[in-house]
C-alpha cells in the first residue's frame, strides 16, 4: 500500500466517522421527536377519550329524554282519542282544519276577554255576542278565527 492509498484511505475512514457522527445526531434528532409525539399522541389520546366520554353521556341522556317524550306523546295521543271520542265529529273536523291553519293551535282560551291565541282583547261588540252564546255553542275568535274556549276567568 503506498503512503496516497493510506492517506486516501485515512480520509475516507475520517469522512466517514463524520458522516457517522452527523447520522447518529440524526437518529438522536428523530428519536427526541418520536417521544415528543408520543408524549403529544398520549395527551390528544386522552382528550379525545375525555371528549367521547362527554359525547357518549350527551347521546345517553338524549335517548333517555326521547324515550320519555315518546312516552308522553303515547300517553298524550290516548288520552286525546279518550277525548275526542266524546265530541262531536263536525267540531273535531273544524278543529283540526283549524289547528293545520293556525300552527297548530286550533283553540285558544278567553282569558280576561283576551283571545290567547292571537293575543288581541275582544271588542264590546265581539264580547257580548259571546255573552249571548249557549254554553254549548261554538264561539270563534273574530280576529283569528280559532275555537274560543270559556272559562270563568274569561270575563264575561
Amino acid at each position: 500500500m503506498t503512503p496516497k492509498d493510506l492517506d486516501h484511505l485515512q480520509h475516507e475512514v475520517a469522512s466517514l466517522a463524520k458522516r457517522q457522527g452527523d447520522l447518529e445526531d440524526v437518529v438522536l434528532e428523530v428519536m427526541e421527536r418520536r417521544e415528543a409525539a408520543q408524549e403529544r399522541v398520549k395527551e390528544l389520546s386522552g382528550r379525545v377519550e375525555s371528549v367521547q366520554a362527554k359525547v357518549n353521556d350527551a347521546v345517553a341522556r338524549r335517548d333517555a329524554a326521547t324515550a320519555e317524550i315518546d312516552g308522553e306523546i303515547a300517553g298524550v295521543t290516548k288520552e286525546r282519542e279518550l277525548v275526542a271520542a266524546s265530541i262531536p265529529a263536525d267540531l273535531i273536523k273544524l278543529y283540526d282544519k283549524l289547528r293545520a291553519q293556525s300552527g297548530g293551535v286550533g283553540a285558544a282560551r278567553l282569558y280576561q276577554r283576551r283571545c290567547e291565541g292571537c293575543r288581541l282583547e275582544l271588542n264590546i261588540t265581539e264580547l257580548n255576542e259571546v255573552r249571548a252564546a249557549a254554553a254549548d255553542a261554538v264561539v270563534r275568535c273574530e280576529n283569528c278565527r280559532r275555537i274560543l274556549v270559556r272559562t270563568p276567568e274569561s270575563g264575561l
